[in-house]
């Protein structure tokens, strides 16, 4: 059940006197006693805490290349593995933005999470324009689509750890669902049925055995009111288990707004479900937005948004540390400055660990706080793939 605002912010402020600890920054990267890291802290529990990054930013930005590498124990491609980004002219390749984090992970001992491979968004224009105009049939988009999977997943075969297989193919409250629940008007869906889901587990799972292969959406997990989201998903993804399709987890995007708050207890719960089936799970995209003065400086409009932010990032980290199935907690990007929220949610933003500025915010040591609390007292893993 979602919260109204004011009952999200009074329990946010209830909490505040735990979300005013200054932040201390802290540059070394995980493995000694005093490294008070996020990815430091996090690793004390085996939970592998990270971040989407624009490949605009690493390296040419030298502050938020920085905080990545310091702080992060998984990177996530924000857009640089997604199709249009990786082919974008047909049979023409570009994977010099994905490698380019690859090895930047790979040099500061960071797992990555490969984003997305099946997705109804950012496909390349030539594949959209093809289908559109009957140039490209069904059967040609089925080929079209095992080609990408096959070859992407091939491509970074032994350095991607987990995999957005399959990304927001189940119909949401405002759209129509299938009677599997699934999202009638989805691309894929529409063109070549719901056995595609199948399909590009096992196309992804031949290309790296190894890799978890995850499916990922939002909503899914105590967000919806009615739970009828994660009702679906749990359903459809038990029998694809029953079938032997070699899908490893479930990643809950994260995506809050504390003009709604969100109901912590079904968020656990439902993640515990998942992890009950014998799935992993991954908390993917995580971010909590507020309404700002303007998309510039990101000052939240109402001061107990600033209490509610850190409060429903905090509940959203304890979900996960409180499931041992939950392997990994990704914010979804550095900081405000660079946030997909103020072009996407007119007048609001405020979402993430940093500031405009690059500075840590109150999220930022109540996150670190509650990783500090719960390191040793529990363990996240292990983190084989498919079958293992």
């Amino acid at each position: 059940m979602k919260l109204r605002r004011r009952s999200a912010v009074v329990a946010a402020s209830a909490a505040a006197t735990l979300l005013l600890v200054p932040a201390a920054v802290a540059f070394a990267r995980g493995g000694d006693a005093a490294d008070t890291s996020l990815r430091g802290l996090a690793s004390k529990q085996g939970l592998r805490i990270g971040t989407a990054v624009d490949a605009a930013q690493l390296g040419s930005n030298k502050p938020y290349t920085a905080i990545v590498a310091d702080q992060f124990s998984s990177v996530t491609a924000e857009n640089a593995m997604k199709w249009d980004s990786v082919e974008p002219t047909r049979g023409v390749y570009n994977w010099k933005a994905a490698d380019d984090l690859v090895a930047f992970a790979q040099q500061h001992g960071q797992a990555v999470r490969g984003h997305t491979l099946m997705w109804h968004n950012q496909i390349p224009g030539w594949l959209t324009t093809g289908v559109a105009n009957g140039s490209i049939t069904d059967a040609q988009l089925r080929d079209l689509l095992r080609k990408h999977v096959t070859d992407e997943v091939t491509h970074f075969k032994g350095k991607v750890w987990q995999w957005d297989v399959a990304n927001e193919v189940f119909a949401n409250s405002w759209e129509t669902p299938r009677a599997d629940g699934l999202n009638a008007d989805d691309f894929w869906v529409q063109h070549l049925g719901p056995g595609v889901l199948a399909d590009v587990f096992r196309w992804a799972h031949q290309a790296d055995p190894k890799a978890l292969l995850m499916y990922n959406d939002f909503n899914i997990t105590g967000e919806d009111g009615t739970n009828a989201k994660f009702q679906a998903v749990y359903d459809f993804v038990k029998n694809l288990r029953k079938q032997g399709v070699p899908i490893d987890g479930i990643g809950e995007q994260g995506h809050l707004d504390t003009q709604f708050g969100f109901d912590a207890q079904r968020y656990q719960a439902d993640l515990q479900a998942f992890g009950d089936l014998g799935l992993k799970v991954a908390v993917t995209e995580a971010d909590v937005r507020t309404f700002v003065d303007n998309a510039t400086d990101q000052v939240p409009t109402d001061s107990l948004a600033e209490f509610a932010q850190p409060y429903e990032f905090s509940e959203l980290l304890k979900g996960c540390e409180l499931v041992s199935q939950c392997i990994s907690f990704t914010a979804w990007g550095v900081y405000d400055g660079d946030s997909w929220i103020p072009g996407t949610f007119a007048g609001e933003g405020f979402g993430l660990l940093y500031d405009v500025h690059l500075q840590p915010k109150t999220a930022y040591s109540t996150l670190q706080q509650d990783l500090s609390a719960a390191a040793g007292t529990r363990h996240h893993g292990p983190e084989g793939g498919a079958g293992k």
